[in-house]
């Protein structure tokens, strides 16, 4: 084994293989966002005002009180202006602007990624500055002031809705299909700060292996897909990326 940047072991064969692949697709999750300060949510301590958050990201509990809803969302919002892109947000973004055959597929709605320069972005949950109206005016934008009054609402009177993915909901077919096109045809996948608990995001690493890819997971904690993968490197998220963007021959700032 050899040591890169941040004292990152990362073995010969996957050295080279990031110096020599062109098709990279890198798969991120909470875990990335949570070296910026921002909370995950799963586990023991994941409360918002006493509640269980994912009780309150379902379509019947917007039904059910959207004020509240939408309390829990602009709470979200908030945070995630203040946080800052961390040097794992960065380091995929350079990497994204010095290849341009890497794809970034994030479960994250927070914006951080965009923040830190990368230039597209598949976004499998949505995004939290996305609202939409309920009524079916067709309004979808991108709306980053302050929201006024709760809950918020359309131009048309409607409610408005955060612009993310709830439970028991459908993900957005362009969304899918362009993640399933990026690991049916990745050399290399790096998978990191995913719990790779939800589907159908969960599936994309097996997928990619199937069709001959070399997969990589960046995670302090074990998960369900660390023993499904060719090296695992039990590192945050902002130590390894570096590391690894580095070892690719990619030069950028961490802050």
């Amino acid at each position: 084994m050899m040591t890169q940047s941040g004292h990152v072991p990362l073995s010969g064969a996957l050295v080279e293989r990031l110096r020599a692949a062109r098709r990279i697709l890198l798969l991120t999750g909470a875990g990335v966002s949570a070296e910026s300060g921002l909370a995950t949510f799963r586990g023991p301590d994941g409360m918002w005002e006493g509640r269980d958050p994912m009780s309150l990201a379902t379509p019947e509990a917007f039904a059910e009180d959207p004020e509240t809803v939408w309390r829990f969302y602009a709470w979200r919002r908030e945070q995630a202006a203040r946080a800052e892109p961390n040097p794992a947000h960065r380091a995929i973004a350079a990497l994204q602007q010095e290849r341009s055959g890497t794809s970034l597929v994030t479960q994250n709605v927070d914006g951080l990624h965009e923040r830190a320069g990368s230039p597209e972005t598949v976004r499998l949950h949505g995004s939290l500055w996305r609202l939409r109206c309920t009524g079916g005016c067709g309004e979808d934008e991108d709306l980053r002031q302050d929201l006024g009054t709760l809950p918020a609402r359309c131009a048309c009177g409607e409610l408005l809705r955060p612009g993310v993915v709830w439970f028991g909901e459908s993900l957005p077919q362009a969304a899918i299909a362009a993640a399933t096109a990026a690991a049916e045809s990745a050399e290399l996948v790096i998978v990191a700060g995913t719990s790779s608990v939800v589907y159908p995001a969960a599936a994309l690493p097996e997928l990619a292996r199937r069709h001959g890819a070399y997969v990589v997971e960046v995670n302090p904690e074990a998960t369900p897909l660390t023993g499904r993968v060719d090296e695992a490197l039990p590192n945050p998220a902002g130590t390894a990326l570096p590391a690894l963007v580095r070892a690719a021959g990619v030069r950028f700032e961490e802050s």
